[in-house]
């Protein structure tokens, strides 16, 4: 037994990388037979898909131990493993951050000897343990039991890797990674748990607040109790962020007014919603028929949404409901102001991604008093969807830098469709077939998000040395910050 006072630093749970409509993440989680290590990414219907690698073992194994932390001071080690706290077994994650909430807990901790300690520690209320686990999940990842008729796992081509086909819906996972969650696959006794823990934020996928229209577009007979589980988080006080993938001819229109109306109507427990555009890609053989988005039809969403944006920051104060920025790009509207962003809460959605990486890049800009003189000439590859905004941004770098040559360079999706436009679902054999085009730079300049999290792979496998070995040219991944692309100039990259 051993009995001492710690101090330590407050834990981050998330950690998220962003850029343009795109993000990835590893993280650790308990598969069906075992751990899996899992990388999310967005695309630009706001839905989730993840890769998974296994890993073998599923117990409470501590994989870090944080510097200056109650549990450095108490010798506790990686490799250890966590047993209990205050005598009641850690389920999860959820459970770890619940339990040790008190200012005195007793930890019991397997040493790698095998030696069993039971750890008295007096603490600050909300002070962490500093400890970080191999699997924060610890129990298995609930895997998504929807058919929704846009999912976009369903539009993968054949012969990828597998990993890629996993679905999730997961509440865990959407209050420590942000991941958006349908809510249908939880019991009565998951919400109760939800509730008591006061899990929140919660990001809940929408789509509808029509029962029966809800239904229908996730195929689950559970779908249409949203609104009632909704409405318990808000009596509990829980905060909610929403997202809506709209659906032409499905949940537009009077269906999304309806939905708008319904939610904002639990303000302020539901603090925003996003409203993004299905994702279609030309693998739909077989699947519900959904035609795209177009200039008109866009300008239609956006229409009703910055009209009830008025009428609600009037009623409400604030626009409470936001369109990803790529409606605006397919109307040709321009991007609102910095400020009509409200501190962007739905960032991680597409929207505001533009104005805020654009601001990120003016204030990088200010900070150099004299031009640079490169003498460097680069191409920056993006989507088709972010072309002209990227231009934009070139032209912004090119005031403060002399005898710089950038070449904005839009890469066509062949491998997903036409359809799909955004920068972090470019394969590598796509980029590679435009850059073949070009001759004569010093580096091709790609958005990480291109990329598997913490790699230089693409979706398809081909690394970034492929690339740079084929076509004889260097490959510079960039921070998904403004910050990030301009110092690759400072530096001379």
């Amino acid at each position: 037994m051993k009995k001492e006072k710690g101090s330590g630093l407050n834990n981050s749970l998330i950690c998220l990388h962003m850029f343009l409509y795109n993000f990835k993440l590893g993280y650790v989680i308990n598969g069906y037979f075992d751990i899996i290590i899992i990388t999310y990414k967005i695309n630009n219907n706001g839905s989730v898909y993840m890769e998974l690698k296994k890993i073998v073992d599923s117990r409470n194994v501590i994989e870090r131990v944080k510097r200056g932390s109650i549990a450095e001071e108490m010798n506790i080690e990686p490799g250890d493993i966590l047993l209990s706290i205050n005598g009641n077994k850690v389920k999860d994650i959820i459970d770890y951050k619940f339990l040790i909430t008190d200012e005195y807990i007793e930890v019991e901790v397997e040493k790698k000897n095998g030696e069993i300690w039971v750890l008295e520690i007096e603490k600050e209320f909300d002070e962490d343990l500093g400890i970080e686990f191999t699997n924060p999940l610890i129990d298995r990842a609930k895997s998504c039991r929807n058919k929704c008729i846009f999912c976009f796992i369903d539009q993968l081509p054949k012969g990828m890797r597998e990993t890629l086909y996993f679905k999730d819906d997961d509440s865990r996972l959407s209050f420590l990674q942000g991941n958006f969650i349908t809510l249908t696959n939880m019991s009565d006794e998951e919400i109760d748990r939800i509730i008591r823990y006061r899990i929140s934020p919660i990001n809940v996928s929408v789509h509808t607040t029509n029962p029966e229209l809800r239904v229908k577009m996730l195929n689950n007979k559970n779908a249409g109790k949203l609104l009632s589980i909704l409405k318990r988080f808000k009596e509990a006080d829980l905060k909610v962020n929403c997202q809506i993938v709209l659906v032409k001819g499905i949940n537009d229109g009077l269906e999304l007014e309806r939905t708008i109306n319904d939610l904002s109507g639990l303000y302020p427990s539901v603090e925003s919603v996003a409203v993004v555009p299905v994702g279609l890609t030309r693998y739909r053989e077989n699947l519900y028929k959904i035609d795209p988005f177009d200039k008109e039809s866009s300008k239609e969403v956006l229409d009703y949404i910055l009209n009830k944006q008025k009428e609600l920051m009037d009623k409400i104060g604030t626009r409470f409901v936001f369109a990803s920025d790529e409606f605006f790009v397919m109307a040709g509207y321009p991007i609102p102001d910095f400020d009509e962003y409200e501190g962007f809460p739905q960032i991680e959605n597409g929207v505001g991604l533009m104005r805020n990486f654009e601001y990120e890049v003016e204030k990088e800009l200010k900070y150099i008093n004299n031009k640079i003189d490169l003498n460097k000439s680069y191409i920056i590859a993006t989507g088709t969807l972010a072309f002209d905004f990227m231009c934009r941004i070139r032209d912004m770098v090119l005031t403060r830098f002399n005898n710089l040559k950038l070449e904005v360079v839009a890469v066509e999706n062949e491998f997903f469709g036409k359809l799909i436009t955004v920068s972090g679902l470019i394969t590598g054999r796509d980029l590679m077939k435009k850059l073949s085009e070009y001759k004569g730079f010093d580096g091709v300049i790609i958005p990480k998000s291109m990329l598997r999290s913490d790699t230089e792979v693409f979706l398809d496998d081909i690394t970034v040395s492929d690339i740079e070995r084929e076509l004889n040219i260097r490959i510079i991944p960039a921070e998904v910050s403004g910050k990030g692309l301009i110092n690759i100039f400072k530096r001379g990259e």
